[in-house]
């Protein structure tokens, strides 16, 4: 039964050479190679017009270049944009696009760089999509950066947050966020309690019944900023990715055989938020930069189907520690 839910990705066999498969599970498939080569790839034109969602964090558009392979300035801005039309292609008409794009500084100044939203739109334009929703996913715990400005000369705040941008080919794509709503907060539980509310006409214009809010729900509707050590910000559903102990295993892995694992993870608990949020059981998910394929591990342990693109192949043979069982 399960191994159906991949009978048609795992039919094709990539006869381009600069795309592998790394290894597939019974939900999905991992393939080594360059993004721009993967995407005109059978294996990955396969799947066209039937992924329901393109969940992923490109490199991020530093001033200088990273190990795992990030590119700079223009260079990147364009880099995006000229992928943007193929990975559109991939959706399916409700499909949605969820992307990370980290914050960038101009070189050797403490001013933020433009180049993000830069890319965003150009992003947008290129691939006809429609601009659902920002999503800011903040992490208290990150590291002070830049550190520079921030630990050093002390003239900046931490960067301690990052955009998430929802975009989708249609006004109204498949979403439900009844499926991630998040615990109650304790003064919206001794109102319901409670049984009143303090009604009437609010100087918004906005007019609030008596009986507003009184209704209890399985819990509250998540906002638009999550926070990622914050409990009441993640669905209780999803709390088994929000600790580091989803991570444990995958660290052993690369410690074991001597793998580097990679530097700029996907936070589990993000990942699993857009793919409740966005998609149902026996969905079809799509990660462009798979790194160490947190979205592939998230989406089969939530039962959807997963193709994964790494360009680096230790990377990708390190994420393998991400799951039980894998075939080669």
């Amino acid at each position: 039964m399960q191994e159906n839910l991949v009978q048609e990705q795992r039919s094709v066999v990539d006869t381009d050479a600069s795309v592998e498969r790394a290894y597939s599970t019974d939900f999905g498939q991992m393939l080594v190679g360059k993004i721009e080569d993967a995407l005109n790839s059978r294996t990955v034109n396969e799947v066209k017009g039937k992924v329901n969602l393109i969940l992923t964090s490109p490199p991020f558009p530093l001033v200088r270049k990273k190990a795992y392979g990030n590119t700079t300035g223009q260079e990147y801005l364009e880099w995006i944009e000229g992928l943007a039309p193929q990975l559109a292609n991939l959706l399916a008409d409700d499909g949605s696009i969820v992307i990370e794009i980290g914050n960038a500084w101009i070189k050797g100044e403490p001013e933020m760089s433009t180049l993000p939203l830069e890319t965003l739109l150009a992003f947008k334009k290129a691939a006809n999509l429609h601009l659902c929703q920002e999503i800011i996913c903040h992490n208290p715990a990150r590291l002070p950066g830049p550190a520079a400005w921030v630990t050093v000369d002390r003239v900046r705040l931490k960067d301690s947050y990052t955009h998430v941008w929802w975009l989708s080919k249609t006004p109204r794509p498949k979403a439900d966020n009844k499926k991630v709503l998040v615990p109650y907060s304790k003064s919206m539980e001794a109102l319901i309690k409670r049984k009143s509310y303090n009604a009437g006409l609010r100087p918004s214009g906005h007019r609030v019944s008596d009986t507003t809010f009184l209704k209890r729900h399985e819990g509250a509707i998540s906002p638009s900023v999550i926070d990622l050590e914050s409990e009441r910000s993640i669905p209780n559903s999803l709390l088994q990715f929000a600790n580091t102990g989803w991570d444990k295993n995958y660290r052993s892995y690369c410690k074991e055989r001597g793998i580097d694992a990679h530097p700029a993870r996907m936070q589990s608990e993000m990942v699993a938020f857009f793919v409740e949020f966005l998609s149902d059981k026996h969905d079809l998910i799509f990660d462009p930069f798979g790194g160490s394929n947190t979205t592939g591990a998230v989406s089969e342990k939530l039962g959807r189907r997963w193709m994964s693109v790494e360009a680096d192949a230790n990377y990708a043979e390190g994420s393998i520690g991400r799951f039980e069982s894998v075939q080669r």
